[in-house]
């Protein structure tokens, strides 16, 4: 049996070290030039407002604008970049794009960008699920999918399957992350269903505690390139500090498709992925009896019980959970809070013996809007919640929650990263191409 091959290659010059990557496991051998290609980067999120560190958030623009210079170069001309960032509260994906400098591979190259939330969706049966797919992924004759080397705090680590969820719309998002079936047994339907030739996991970058911008990023410098999906993500695993068999959506993905998470049944060609490997940790660490995060505990708080996130928590409310704990933490003046429980998702209830109960969302909201053991509703209802109606609820039960000392913390992570230490901003924006 063939094993499929896997490049592993140190990122320098970003096309160099593409096109290393590419002649390495032969990527472009599945694809024809008269083929219409679609790139999938991972551009989650973004941040108009506030500092955004983007370090092993987003696909860097570097690596984009040497694959699209590769494409070009070997006579692809149906390049089409298509992309379903988070829409906060509305869609923003050409704003993204062009602050990311992809406006320069539409003038040069007649690169197509899309943004899938601005789209038509078609519903499609994914083997068992029925999900809405971007009918713009549902043209292509061909994918690429080019996802981030990063963790992430419901499914351990997010890499070329996980990326492919960006192709579904809002509804089938949160359908992923239901109550009756569990986020890492759904989004790998889609990887089944679309043609995906190549994929390539920037790893310029790497995120511990991801996939936002509260993880803490590392520069990775590597490039992971494969015509086989799965042998990627083992790969791209790997070099996070996990085992395959480890990752859910990983095991669940290669039983369906009969493939293998063993890393020795692949062919890793270029740098050797034991010594080039980093642990680093997807998980944020709560107390042994789910009253917050360790931290809280050590900084004494009492009065407070935020139940930790899971799986049924979608994208939008997982964005502003942080930030929901740092205006928490925000209010303690060394005072216990004033017998608080915290609830999120999509199956959380609340418990006896509180005098308040925050409803993070409007999911847990409308499970418990007629439990018995709610004293006093603090219901934040939106979807996804707004961070001012919270800081106004709290601050009305007597808790300080102040929302800018989030404004604070935002500030110093993005200047925690320095440019000295090779967290190069340029890197995400295209200026010439």
């Amino acid at each position: 049996m063939t094993k499929p091959v896997v490049s592993v290659v140190k990122f320098d010059d970003a096309y160099q070290s593409l096109r290393r990557a590419l002649d390495l496991c032969q990527g472009l051998g599945d694809l024809n030039p008269g083929d219409k290609i679609l790139i999938k980067p991972n551009l989650v999120s973004w941040d108009f407002d506030l500092p955004f560190p983007p370090y092993g958030v987003v696909t860097t623009s570097a690596v984009m604008w040497a694959l699209v210079r590769v494409l070009a170069e070997e006579g692809f001309t149906g390049i089409t970049i298509g992309e379903g960032p988070l829409m906060v509260p509305k869609t923003i994906g050409q704003a993204m794009y062009k602050e990311l400098g992809y406006d320069k591979l539409k003038e040069k190259y007649g690169v197509k960008l899309v943004d899938f939330n601005e789209e038509k969706f078609v519903k499609v049966d994914c083997n068992g699920l029925e999900l809405s797919l971007a009918e713009k992924v549902l043209e292509a004759d061909k994918i690429i999918n080019v996802p981030v080397l990063k963790t992430h705090n419901q499914a351990k680590v997010s890499l070329g399957i996980k990326n492919l969820k960006g192709c579904i719309n809002r509804a089938s998002k949160m359908f992923c992350h239901g109550k009756d079936i569990d986020l890492n047994y759904t989004f790998p339907h889609i990887a089944e269903k679309l043609p995906v030739a190549l994929t390539i996991i920037d790893g310029v970058f790497s995120l511990a505690k991801g996939p936002g911008p509260t993880g803490k990023a590392e520069r990775f410098n590597m490039l992971v390139a494969s015509r086989d999906i799965l042998a990627a993500d083992v790969v791209g695993a790997a070099l996070l500090g996990y085992k395959a068999s480890e990752v859910e959506h990983l095991a669940y993905f290669a039983k369906r498709n009969g493939g293998s998470v063993d890393i020795n049944d692949i062919d890793v060609r270029g740098e050797d992925v034991e010594k080039n490997a980093m642990f680093l940790d997807y998980d944020w660490e709560w107390t042994g009896d789910n009253t917050g995060p360790v931290g809280y505990a050590k900084r004494g708080i009492t009065g407070l019980a935020v139940r930790k996130y899971d799986n049924t928590m979608c994208t939008g409310c997982s964005m502003l959970f942080n930030p929901v704990l740092i205006m928490l933490m925000s209010a303690y003046k060394g005072e216990p809070f004033p017998n608080i429980e915290v609830i999120s998702g999509k199956v959380q209830t609340a418990s006896p013996g509180f005098d308040h109960t925050v409803l993070f969302g409007m999911c847990p909201y409308k499970l418990n809007k007629d439990n018995p053991n709610i004293k006093n509703a603090i219901a934040i209802k939106g979807c996804p919640p707004d961070l001012r109606e919270f800081e106004k609820a709290m601050q009305e039960v007597g808790v300080a929650c102040d929302y800018n000392e989030y404004v604070k913390y935002r500030h110093y992570i993005f200047n925690r990263y320095k440019a000295e230490e090779g967290f190069d901003l340029g890197l995400f924006k295209i200026r010439e191409a």
